[in-house]
């Protein structure tokens, strides 16, 4: 019967588990030892910290430490925040584990406890010896816990275990021992309460006996060590003082008591009283003891197993026969702890209870994750448990034939092929496990491998993710390790010593980063650390160098089956090549694409967009005027499976060659109806770049350029798509623009590049852009200053930049250029002429010329009117940026009656979440707000704000600024509490993608510091303040605007903080 904290018993076995939590028998005992006059349940209990008001009367018990606990745990409920660490956190993690705690009368302050260490663990190893008494008990593996005087309790029953016969069973199936303050040489603390026991007059033999430099104690360390020398231990001691009496501090067992001499040893950070009691939210303690307990749970049945066989011969009631297992356990195998319980247990059940089906798991991933290397663990840990294991690589036919025809010889019986070496295995009747790995051929139905019937188990490795309907009691989609076990695996590979891996920690986790927790990729890097080719931190810097080198590194022991990370993805690569069908040649092409963007999400819908593109272009087909306009020429360079006719997309060939690059584990699928898409992992990624020659790089980018390219004619590619895409197109541009033109003609890649310039204006990346135009401009002999007719798309791209990067003047010298060009080869409705009017008239106003601005805007708009449709994306743009410039003109009903204008028919013809529609409501807050109107700006922004937070990233720069004009105006409606927060938020994301001089980012942070003001937190408005006014400083002119606003800003808090020296150093 489960025990509760209304039933738990004062001495005797405490059980907090279900006897069968999964409708199977318990198959490993975990039972924890109390400690000293401990409270048989909350001894085990961790609580919140108490309120303020708690305090004193805490403080006051614990002064009174020699109370009985029972009388402690009168009066007062208990804290509904406590956690029983077993019964909450052990019995959820180990669901095939009986788990116990043993309590027993050892408070040396009641008078009518009288007892001694020998009794006590006389006790303890009766109650386990008629606890397991049933012939599926006697032998289970057996974990024990123990906490101060409890571990000395185990120490005796097992020592006093040694001499007695019936207890064989029961030591010989311990698997391994916790020990948290075990007082192993004594305590000082014992002195002071033997004191008191005889001042008191009650019995102090168990505090003799725990008095520090007891030679009792050494005796029993001594035989302990001495009978138990096989065994699984780990000790944990405090680093923490405990604190009696106001004065006195100790610790109550120091380091060198609680260890054991070559066992290891783990500080927790906290006092001896906290060394038995752990809590849900990431306790830092418990993520120490978990891993310890885990790795003893998964270990216990082969060395329990082990240690019965060699006792008796025939003390158990399986046993392995055979075993057809390639290799041994890798030494570096790490981690995995929760996927190995878990097989074990599926696979176990095959014995406990009964079943209509055979039990199959199934490991799914990529190549070089360690899905062997999980089953050779597995297979070493259930050995003793199947009467024979039989491994057989699937990958080759040939192969996989010769190994189930050995499978038929090692039983005893002949066969010819699979099918007749799969019946030998069907009618076997023992106990046995196949394993077949390598399932990788997506052409190949690996269900002819499988035995019939219901008996025996199967686990099947597979790159596959569709293998996965083969498992009947599981699978795992096997993902890298985490970020601790990376480390670890690293760290050990690398063979650095234990002790010094807390000071390669940051090191060690850019490498794991770098490598995306990739397996096998850990394990070569390590090797080449170790062996003398670079240190830890100079191989990011190797591997950006030489990265084709470090990926095909082989150790020279212990290699994996392909023997490095490139060897492994090349396998299914070479499939593919070999094939002569349509659909691996579209794969091919696909991963060649792929491999020049980014390894991150890729909507397919860009191919899509891509397509209807070149449909257009094919249609009306013209004469490019320049080297920067895309021509038919361009569609000739688009993937085979984009080039099919027709009026309607279709999909087929992409899905086939995405599917099919999907079931090789090589690109991951995304499958959403609102958004398909792929994405690689950043290995496979850089294998599929790497493995291109020079000349199918080139094939390879122009293709994926084109993509890029036509895909921006769809608006919305700026807009929803446009944050997925950013990655992309900046992966893409990773280039120089001479070695792009080395790539092709100009006629093809300067248009490329000009499309991707445009792309980075959409997505706001003006930074980047600058240097592309830089760049390109250098490369096509163009002087950046003064403008070429024969280079117009190009300048319109730079004035419009320049705008945005508040470089007004540069802008304004430029636009004029390409006003007075196009005035004179242009008339004046052409739609082209009106765009760099625009763009002009946008420069004016960013250089503070908003008269000349309105009056060119006017022109525009009143043109477009007559030649435009109503809802055309341009003639919506222009009377947007005329309504901006009216607001700033302080004309602000014609700039309220037209952005509501505009807003009205993008919210009829845009989707609501288009970031244009976003746009004009955005501006039409701020004039809202402008005029007094704060009621409906904030409404209008945050409506703007919820679509933005599921179509954009966190750190989309529209998304920021929704977010900092929300903040202003719930400033200017003195909700501050809600601006700060909001600000804050926008302050510490801007903090981490943003330049230090960004003029984004300062605003937010001159905002912030003037919210903190108006709230009262003077010390940080002025911190925040002088750092706004340190970068605007050395970044804007002395006659800014903004940096004039600023200093005047932090002269006033300064005055007001009383701080005048200050003030009048900033004015």
């Amino acid at each position: 019967m489960v025990c509760t904290k209304e039933s738990v018993a004062s001495s005797g076995l405490n059980i907090w588990s279900g006897e069968a939590a999964a409708g199977s028998t318990p198959v490993v005992d975990i039972i924890a030892v109390q400690g000293l006059g401990a409270h048989p349940y909350f001894t085990w209990v961790k609580k919140v910290p108490p309120s303020e008001a708690d305090k004193p009367k805490r403080f006051r018990d614990k002064t009174r430490f020699w109370k009985s606990k029972k009388e402690q745990s009168k009066g007062g409920e208990d804290r509904p925040t406590e956690v029983m660490w077993l019964r909450d956190l052990l019995v959820p993690l180990f669901q095939n584990a009986r788990i116990a705690s043993y309590s027993y009368e050892s408070d040396w302050r009641d008078r009518q406890v009288q007892t001694s260490l020998r009794e006590c663990a006389d006790q303890f190893l009766n109650v386990l010896y008629q606890q397991r008494r049933q012939a599926n008990e006697c032998k289970r593996p057996l974990v024990l816990i123990g906490h101060s005087l409890g571990c000395l309790v185990i120490q005796q029953a097992l020592v006093n275990a040694v001499h007695r016969q019936e207890f064989t069973d029961l030591r010989l199936s311990v698997a391994g021992m916790i020990f948290l303050g075990a007082p192993f040489q004594g305590s000082d603390a014992a002195i002071f309460g033997e004191w008191l026991a005889r001042l008191w007059r009650l019995d102090s033999t168990l505090l003799e006996r725990l008095r520090k430099g007891n030679p009792d104690l050494f005796a029993l360390s001594t035989d302990f060590c001495g009978s138990y020398i096989d065994r699984d231990v780990v000790c944990f001691y405090e680093k923490r003082e405990t604190e009696y009496l106001r004065s006195l501090k100790t610790k109550v067992v120091n380091s060198q008591s609680a260890s054991l001499l070559g066992r290891r040893s783990i500080f927790l950070n906290t006092d001896h009283s906290g060394l038995n009691k752990f809590s849900i939210d990431d306790d830092p303690n418990f993520a120490l003891v978990l891993p310890e307990i885990q790795r003893m749970v998964v270990n216990s049945h082969s060395a329990v197993a082990e240690r019965h066989k060699a006792k008796g011969g025939i003390t158990i009631d399986r046993g392995n026969k055979h075993w057809m297992v390639p290799r041994p356990v890798n030494g570096l195998f790490t981690g995995r702890v929760k996927l190995l319980l878990r097989i074990q247990e599926a696979l176990r059940n095959n014995h406990t209870s009964p079943s209509d089906e055979q039990k199959r798991f199934v490991i799914t991933g990529l190549g070089g994750q360690g899905k062997s290397e999980i089953c050779l663990k597995v297979a070493s840990l259930m050995r003793e448990e199947f009467w024979g294991i039989f491994w057989v690589d699937v990958g080759k036919t040939s192969i996989a034939e010769s190994n189930f025809i050995a499978i038929a010889k090692m039983i005893g019986r002949a066969a010819e092929d699979v099918s007749e070496a799969l019946q030998v295995l069907a009618a076997t009747k023992q106990s046995w496990l196949l394993i077949l790995d390598n399932a990788d051929d997506p052409n190949f139905d690996y269900q002819l491998y499988l035995p019939s019937g219901t008996h025996g188990a199967v686990i099947m490795t597979s790159r596959i993710p569709e293998c996965r309907k083969y498992g009947t009691v599981g699978a795992e989609a096997l993902e890298g390790l985490d970020e601790e076990q990376s480390q670890e695996l690293l760290l050990r590979a690398a063979e650095l010593p234990r002790e010094s891996w807390p000071s390669h920690s940051s090191h060690a986790n850019e490498v794991v980063s770098l490598l995306g927790s990739h397996m096998l990729a850990l394990i070569q890097a390590g090797a080449y650390i170790s062996n003398g080719h670079c240190q830890l931190h100079e191989y990011p810097e190797v591997y950006c160098r030489q990265r084709k080198r470090l990926l095909a590194f082989r150790p020279k022991q212990a290699q994996s089956r392909y023997c490095d990370v490139y060897a492994t993805f090349e396998a299914p690569a070479a499939v593919l090549e070999q094939s002569e069908s349509e659909t691996a040649r579209d794969a091919l092409q696909l991963l060649a694409i792929l491999s020049m963007l980014d390894s991150s999400f890729l909507p397919l819908q860009i191919f899509k967009d891509a397509w209807h593109a070149g449909r257009d272009l094919r249609t009306e087909p013209s004469d490019p005027s320049t080297i920067y306009d895309l021509s038919l020429d361009h569609l000739k360079q688009l993937p085979c499976f984009m080039l099919e006719d027709g009026n309607i997309w279709d999909t087929y060939r992409l899905i086939e060659a995405s599917s099919l690059l999907a079931s090789h584990s090589l690109v991951i699928r995304h499958d959403s109806n609102i958004s398909p898409g792929l994405s690689m992992h950043v290995l496979i990624h850089a294998w599929a770049k790497e493995r291109l020659g020079s000349e199918q790089q080139s094939v390879a980018w122009i293709a994926a350029g084109c993509v890029l390219a036509l895909s921006r004619d769809n608006p919305e590619v700026g807009h929803i798509q446009g944050w997925r895409l950013l990655p992309h197109v900046q992966s893409y541009l990773d280039i120089r623009v001479s070695k792009a033109l080395s790539f092709g003609l100009e006629v093809i890649v300067v248009p490329i590049l000009l499309a991707c310039g445009w792309l980075l204006d959409d997505m706001r990346q003006h930074s980047r852009l600058s240097y592309l135009l830089e760049d390109m401009f250098l490369e096509l002999g163009e002087n950046p200053d003064e403008v070429s007719q024969e280079s117009l798309p190009l300048y319109i791209l730079q004035v419009r930049n320049l705008s945005r990067l508040s470089k007004s003047k540069k802008a304004v010298h430029l636009a004029q250029q390409v006003d007075k060009i196009n005035e004179d080869i242009l008339a004046a409705d052409d739609r082209d002429r009106l765009s760099s009017q625009h763009e002009l008239a946008v420069a004016y106003q960013e250089n503070g010329q908003t008269k000349e601005a309105i009056d060119l805007l006017e022109q525009v708009v009143k043109i477009k009117e007559t030649v435009l449709a109503i809802d055309d994306p341009d003639r919506l743009a222009s009377q947007h940026a005329l309504a901006v410039a009216y607001q700033e003109n302080r004309q602000t009903k014609e700039a309220i009656d037209l952005l509501e204008q505009v807003v009205k028919i993008e919210e009829t013809v845009l989707a609501v979440d288009n970031r244009d529609r976003h746009t004009s409501q955005h501006a039409l807050a701020i004039v809202y707000r402008k005029n007094g109107q704060i009621k409906e700006a904030i409404e209008l922004l945050e409506q703007v704000i919820k679509i933005e937070g599921t179509v954009l990233a966190d750190d989309d720069p529209d998304r920021l600024a929704s977010q900092h004009e929300l903040a202003v105006a719930y400033r200017k409606n003195r909700q501050t509490k809600e601006a700060i927060d909001l600000l804050e938020q926008v302050v510490k994301i801007e903090g981490t993608v943003l330049a230090v001089d960004n003029p984004d980012r300062l605003a937010s942070q001159h905002a912030l510091a003037i919210s903190y003001q108006e709230n009262g937190q003077t010390k940080e408005a002025i911190e925040l303040l002088e750092q706004v006014v340190k970068i605007k400083g050395t970044a804007l002119a002395v006659d800014n605007p903004d940096r004039l606003k600023s200093q005047q800003e932090l002269s006033v808090t300064d005055r007001e903080n009383g701080q005048v020296e200050e003030a009048i150093d900033v004015e």
